[in-house]
């Protein structure tokens, strides 16, 4: 082959790996690598293409890095010229803006929430939490039910948290870095504070914690829409949320109030997550939706937002809860635990989509009357 023919080759093999790439739709970030910014280098050599996707990649991937670049390989083989394919993948979070200037080692946060109690909404955090921290990212939890606080006993923690320089040290839960009035109070007793003290209890929790170097602080909140999270959307840096539901008419009308709450005061809702969409008996396996079904689907499609994945009735999560020890952590492998980890990745590639177009925009909080 000629110099000639052979740069005429390798420009060709590059644009065939462009319009591949183009037409992927890479299935967390729901767009494709090119127009989400993640390709740093993209070189033909002779039949041989190099792929450097990088930083832009802006989610934990150490768990899906492999899968991801098998995918992409096999793609860019099937629709290219090319006889070889090399693939490197770094990511990186980067940090809010708003979120390091007035929470020093947190990079985002993360609001889960939910308008009706009972529909596995701190079940649901915790194992998003862990999901996330088992992909390479470092988390921390809130817990900001402050009536209900659940977060200790899913984490299996207990006792009191250290201080140091005048700040709290969180516990340290399957890694996973927590601080929660449940560590500050008995458990049995319950708290009988009004709106304001509340408020105050919140703000001091979260921001006199000594939060070390965070990528995602999720923030379990309680049920509703009152006083804790119009604190913590108005007063705090929230980067997006989370709305959890199930499929039933009830909680569905709670959960719509939860994402308008959201909306009204600026704060992006990633998607929304049906808990106990499901349940498959144990015994015969057969599949019933206790709860009705397509549900948050129908939520979603009528408010522009996404269904981030479905989680089925289970008993282990119940378990898990129970024990200390959630299904992502005590089954890593198992089906119910990839469904954690395909959600958690999805809310923090859409989370890393919104940082990049928003990075120079900042919207006032507002309340509508």
């Amino acid at each position: 082959m000629t110099l000639h023919r052979f740069a005429t080759f390798s420009i060709h093999l590059t644009q065939q790996a462009e319009h591949a790439l183009s037409q992927w739709i890479e299935p967390c970030l729901g767009c494709d690598l090119i127009s989400a910014g993640a390709i740093r280098e993209l070189r033909s050599d002779g039949t041989h293409l190099h792929l450097h996707l990088h930083n832009e990649l802006g989610f934990p991937a150490e768990g899906y890095r492999e899968s991801l670049s098998r995918a992409v390989k096999a793609l860019l083989l099937a629709h290219t010229n090319a006889a070889s394919v090399e693939i490197e993948i770094e990511w990186a979070v980067s940090a809010a803006s708003i979120t390091r200037q007035t929470l020093p080692g947190v990079k985002h946060m993360i609001a889960v929430a939910s308008g009706k109690g009972g529909v596995g909404k701190s079940t649901t955090a915790v194992n998003l939490a862990l999901a996330l921290a088992a992909d390479g990212a470092r988390v921390g939890m809130l817990d900001a039910d402050l009536y209900r606080p659940s977060q200790p006993r899913l984490l299996g923690l207990s006792g009191l948290p250290d201080t140091r320089d005048g700040k709290l040290q969180p516990m340290i839960g399957h890694g996973v870095q927590c601080m929660s009035i449940g560590f500050l109070v008995d458990e049995e007793s319950p708290v009988i504070w009004r709106g304001p003290m509340i408020t105050q209890a919140l703000t001091r929790l979260l921001q006199e914690t000594h939060w070390e170097n965070l990528d995602y602080l999720i923030v379990d909140l309680p049920p509703g829409t009152g006083d804790i999270h119009l604190t913590l959307a108005q007063r705090m840096p929230v980067s997006a949320a989370l709305i959890v539901t199930t499929p039933q008419d009830l909680a569905l009308l709670d959960a719509r109030k939860g994402l308008r709450m959201f909306e009204k005061v600026n704060v992006p809702v990633l998607g929304i997550i049906e808990n106990m969409s499901l349940h498959v008996c144990s015994e015969c396996g057969h599949e019933e939706h206790i709860f009705g079904s397509g549900g948050a689907q129908r939520m979603a499609d009528q408010y522009g937002s996404e269904l981030l994945g479905e989680l089925p009735l289970d008993m282990r999560i119940r378990v898990g809860a129970d024990d200390g020890v959630p299904v992502v952590i005590a089954e890593p492998t198992a089906t119910l635990a990839r469904t954690y980890q395909t959600i958690a990745r999805r809310a923090a590639a859409r989370l890393s989509l919104r940082a990049q177009h928003a990075a120079s925009t900042v919207l006032p909080a507002v309340i509508e009357a």
